[in-house]
């Protein structure tokens, strides 16, 4: 009787950020993917060029359809995601937006929770509207909401998870239960969140997004985006990229592919850090709220808890009397002062999201503010580095004092 060979244990989450996607032995024999900096390709022969468009071949072409380290870079995230396919795009808004243009068209509708990132909803709400697409607007969270919202033209149901900068955690299989019964593509940006911390597909999602540029790359040295789904949908929005032209160019794609091997362990840590900001800052008592997904006082902790991993790097929070801070000029001295410290503190973090902000309290959060939300400004955002506890634990110690005095 032969022995049959142990079946092979899978790989665990940092093997698959180190070697996941990546053919072996690598061209040239490179230890490291290689970065083909190539507008065009050559084809041996005539016959092999009628191959390639007859679809008997599947090979490169032109810059514009795809790109060797692109392809490894695409297929890395599929791994990580647990993916059909993956799509790279130049940034993160081209992807959402490319995606959006090839599901959506003059006369449909498309679903989309309140609170998303200001450009996405700028976007849906003005761009598309030019194109005769309608939208509707409704409270991340109410499900009931979202079926209510639902019309015959309805095509697509959009949100994050968790949102930005609320940290909102759906409910993904109601979500995806919904999109089912009304057969309509459903579609989640999980930037905050990334694959190490849930994997939407898994719950019945059909199309997820993220901003590469942020925590899958790590690094703040490029941008890129990427939509992952079935191949059969991923193919669909290839058709259109090829058209649009918004794509990743060949170094950014080996970027992405240097920054993942060391994913898994950025991701562990922030979360790490994270919960230890969040708890510090929900205990003190100038603090008026904590928007993070670890506290047990989050709306959807107990989602998040069946859902993810880890509740993400990302801890938005509000301070009692906020306007005081605003309306003196000393403060906004105060407020240039402690965001170049929070900024050197950010270096090695995912992205420098204060980038072009002097003022905290007068810059880009208060254009935050939702419209349900009256006129009490938008949140103020940390975002640790991928450094010990109690390195970024003392970082919040002080950046609550700033935040607190009075």
């Amino acid at each position: 009787m032969s022995e049959r060979e142990p079946p092979k244990k899978p790989r665990g989450f940092g093997t698959l950020s180190v070697h996941g996607g990546e053919p072996r032995p690598k061209l040239a024999s490179s230890l490291a993917t290689p970065i083909v900096q190539t507008a065009t390709f050559t084809f041996a022969n005539t016959q092999e060029l009628k191959d390639h468009f007859e679809g008997k071949i599947d090979r490169v072409e032109y810059g514009r359809y795809g790109n060797p380290t692109q392809k490894i870079a695409e297929a890395k995230l599929a791994a990580l995601e647990g993916a059909g396919d993956c799509l790279l795009f130049s940034s993160g808004m081209a992807a959402i937006t490319t995606a959006l243009f090839a599901m959506l068209s003059r006369g449909t509708h498309v679903v989309v929770t309140d609170d998303s990132y200001r450009r996405t909803r700028q976007f849906l709400n003005q761009t598309l509207a030019r194109y005769g697409i309608e939208v509707s607007t409704v409270p991340a969270g109410d499900y009931e909401a979202v079926e209510d919202a639902i019309r015959p033209t309805t095509r697509v149901l959009l949100s994050e998870s968790p949102t930005n900068p609320y940290n909102r955690v759906l409910d993904l299989e109601r979500f995806a239960a919904i999109g089912r019964k009304h057969r309509l593509k459903t579609v989640i940006d999980a930037t905050f969140a990334t694959p190490y911390n849930i994997r939407p597909l898994e719950w019945g999602v059909d199309l997820v997004m993220h901003s590469a540029t942020k925590y899958l790359g790590g690094h703040n040295d490029f941008l890129a985006g990427a939509v992952l789904g079935s191949r059969e949908l991923v193919g669909a929005l290839r058709g259109m990229q090829g058209i649009t032209g918004a794509i990743v160019d060949p170094f950014a794609a080996y970027l992405l592919i240097r920054g993942l091997k060391t994913f898994a362990l950025r991701m562990e840590r922030q979360n790490t850090s994270a919960q230890a900001i969040a708890e510090f800052l929900a205990a003190h008592p100038r603090i008026a709220m904590v928007h993070y997904p670890g506290l047990p006082n989050h709306r959807e902790h107990d989602i998040a808890k069946r859902q993810m991993r880890g509740f993400g790097g990302v801890v938005s929070f509000e301070v009692h009397a906020p306007g005081r801070l605003a309306g003196r000029g000393g403060d906004a001295h105060r407020a240039t002062r402690h965001h170049e410290l929070l900024r050197a503190h950010e270096r090695g973090a995912p992205a420098d999201r204060h980038q072009g902000q002097p003022h905290p309290l007068l810059g880009r959060h208060r254009r935050h503010r939702r419209p349900h939300r009256g006129s009490r400004p938008g949140p103020r955002r940390l975002i640790p580095a991928p450094r010990s506890s109690d390195s970024t634990a003392h970082a919040a110690v002080r950046l609550a004092s700033w935040c607190l005095a009075t």
